[in-house]
């Protein structure tokens, strides 16, 4: 049975639209279930300052991604990166465990997003050499 806060992000989630001009960016998706996220950074200072989604799936594809935006916002980029599945399955206390495989998803296109930053960080600092 989904709890109370599972409901809540499922139903209100939370940072779910489109940040123009991101500094990162980052998809994943399960073929088999038809889930798919996408994940937009800002970065300031190291530290994720904002975080955003657009996701396509089911109840659990969007309460992850919407918990995973609050798990990361924040924190710098080695915390962030080190955000797991479990972390995500715990924040939510008790998580349907035919659901497990959306925290996979979501964690991949949190960690894309972050290496599409680092890539994207060298090229404009070879640009400006």
């Amino acid at each position: 049975m989904p709890t109370d806060l599972y409901k809540e992000h499922f139903l209100h989630p939370q940072n779910a639209y489109y940040i123009p001009d991101p500094d990162g960016v980052g998809s994943s998706g399960d073929p088999e279930c038809g889930d798919s996220v996408t994940m937009y950074i800002k970065i300031r200072e190291d530290r994720i300052e904002e975080i955003s989604y657009l996701v396509f799936g089911c109840s659990g594809a969007i309460a992850v991604s919407s918990m995973i935006s609050v798990l990361a916002k924040g924190r710098s980029l080695s915390e962030a990166s080190s955000i797991t599945e479990e972390d995500v399955i715990k924040a939510f206390d008790v998580f349907p465990q035919e659901k497990n495989h959306c925290s996979m998803i979501a964690v991949k296109a949190l960690q894309s997003a972050i290496l599409n930053y680092y890539a994207t960080a060298r090229l404009r600092a070879k640009s400006t050499c």
